[in-house]
């Protein structure tokens, strides 16, 4: 219990929408702390940011939280010099926000996506994790190395029915890459998670919201559609993933691209599948 010890992570993401479920920031943002790590909590609200820090406070885990909108450099400069100013050094930074557009000006496939949705997507889940990473890169080489975990997802490089969702995160596959290329000489390593079907508030209430069925009857959906045993995984399968490639087990490892999907790449390009 103490894969992290003596190290600081920045979680960026760690609040959540509300569910009945656990959402990956929150549940990588305990997981961290339970292994040791201190952990700045950043989310644009910052009540469930707070709600976050509580629940690892209860726990006996330091955590302390930071209110930032990550498409504005001036924020994501503030949490950076924040953490500095409370921290000698920064171990850990974890990309986990991310959006898909709903509604009147939604997402979908390439004819149908809208303008609003393809421009306000890149921009969140692109230029804010680019803008994140930018800033972490100097204060990590500057210490001599830190790990960057970004939390793709399978979408990546699969599917056909939101463009602006799967060519964000294909593009913060590539983000990865180029980062831990071009870092690997300052110890710095960059590893995505490519998380599947996931039972968490966001993946449930957004297909509830689109499709109009029961939670009851996306769950069923979800599940059947998963190879490893037909069930979705959960916040807590993408959060020790996260914890493996942000401690120095992964010591060697950089520039991964981990799907986390109960084998739901393994039926990619195939027709049975």
């Amino acid at each position: 219990m103490a894969r992290l010890e003596g190290k600081t992570a920045i979680i960026i993401g760690a609040g959540q929408t509300p569910g009945d479920t656990i959402g990956n920031g929150r549940a990588m943002a305990i997981l961290f702390a339970r292994e040791g790590a201190e952990v700045l909590c950043v989310d644009r609200d910052l009540d469930r940011a707070d709600e976050t820090v509580a629940a690892i406070r209860a726990e006996g885990g330091n955590a302390w939280s930071h209110a930032a909108d990550i498409i504005c450099a001036d924020d994501v400069e503030g949490f950076f010099d924040a953490a500095l100013a409370h921290w000698r050094a920064i171990d850990i930074l974890v990309n986990n926000v991310g959006i898909g557009v709903t509604g009147p000006e939604a997402d979908g496939p390439p004819h149908l996506a809208s303008e609003v949705a393809f421009d306000t997507t890149l921009n969140v889940n692109l230029k804010g994790m680019w803008l994140t990473i930018k800033a972490a890169i100097p204060i990590m080489r500057n210490r001599g190395g830190g790990a960057i975990v970004n939390i793709s997802s399978l979408a990546s490089v699969a599917g056909d029915t939101a463009i602006a969702y799967m060519v964000s995160k294909a593009a913060v596959n590539r983000l990865t890459l180029a980062v831990a290329s071009s870092n690997a000489v300052h110890g710095i390593r960059c590893n995505a998670i490519l998380p599947g079907l996931m039972d968490t508030p966001m993946g449930i209430d957004a297909t509830v919201a689109a499709t109009g069925a029961s939670a009851t009857q996306v769950r069923a959906a979800r599940d059947a559609r998963v190879p490893l045993k037909g069930r979705m995984g959960d916040a807590w399968d993408t959060a020790y993933a996260a914890l493996f490639l942000a401690s120095e087990e992964a010591k060697y490892v950089t520039g991964a691209l981990l799907p986390v999907d109960g084998g739901f790449t393994t039926r990619v390009g195939n027709p049975d599948g």
